[in-house]
């Protein structure tokens, strides 16, 4: 009984975390945005992510208010998150030229996906700077370690990872899966599902060590921009 219970907590839990983001996507298309955006770049996405952190803020402040959860919505410790920030940063710097370097040698290389103007090259890397990030790791870091530790288990599967973060972590990945019902449509890439996974484990792993959401906040925007800046640069370059 005790087993049935976690693993229907468990899909709860996914309903809500995948939820979310299709919330986002049901309120960002009540509205037009063709006058400021008339491309489509930035103002439908910014929507949608404000859109479902509100979703999940409010259920973190449930939370807190009911169950007295710490969401680690602070700092935490300085030391650790700063450190863990450089070490990651200078890290996918060195994958990114590689990555870049392969793409590019091998005639792969993807150029910006929208028309190379001032409004959406700005809009764009404005969203994936100020929202990306944050709106993101609120719900798969900060909601979903949190409320998994709490419902189901906090042990760790070894020293490296724990239970929490490796469900986060999945899901995260499954979040890269574009879902459409009317008429039902799957869309994904086996690639964009594998990074965001691999890289959600070490957003879960700086928010557990430094019990703190803004560090993988600024790493997770950090990653975001990094790729869509480069990749802007090289549009008008190749």
């Amino acid at each position: 009984m005790k087993y049935l219970k976690k693993v229907l907590f468990g899909i709860i839990l996914t309903i809500i975390l995948l939820g979310a983001p299709i919330i986002g996507r049901l309120g960002a298309n009540l509205f037009d945005f063709s006058n400021l955006d008339p491309d489509g770049s930035f103002l439908w996405i910014s929507v949608h992510h404000i859109i479902q952190a509100v979703v999940i803020l409010i259920l973190i402040f449930i939370s807190i208010k009911v169950f007295s959860l710490d969401f680690n919505l602070g700092l935490g410790n300085k030391e650790v998150g700063i450190k863990y920030l450089k070490r990651f940063m200078f890290f996918f710097m060195i994958y990114t030229v590689g990555a870049f370097g392969s793409m590019i040698l091998m005639g792969g290389f993807q150029p910006f996906q929208y028309p190379l103007t001032g409004l959406n090259i700005t809009g764009y890397l404005g969203f994936q700077l100020l929202l990306s990030g944050p709106s993101e790791e609120l719900i798969f870091r900060a909601f979903a370690i949190t409320i998994f530790a709490f419902l189901i288990t906090d042990k760790r599967l070894n020293k490296h990872i724990s239970y929490a973060n490796l469900f986060a972590a999945i899901i995260f990945g499954l979040a890269h899966v574009y879902i459409r019902f009317s008429p039902f449509e799957i869309n994904y890439t086996v690639f964009q599902v594998v990074y965001a996974t691999v890289l959600g484990y070490f957003y879960g792993d700086c928010y557990e060590k430094s019990k703190s959401v803004i560090y993988p906040m600024i790493m997770h925007s950090f990653t975001n921009v990094v790729m869509i800046g480069l990749t802007v640069i090289l549009s008008f370059i190749l």
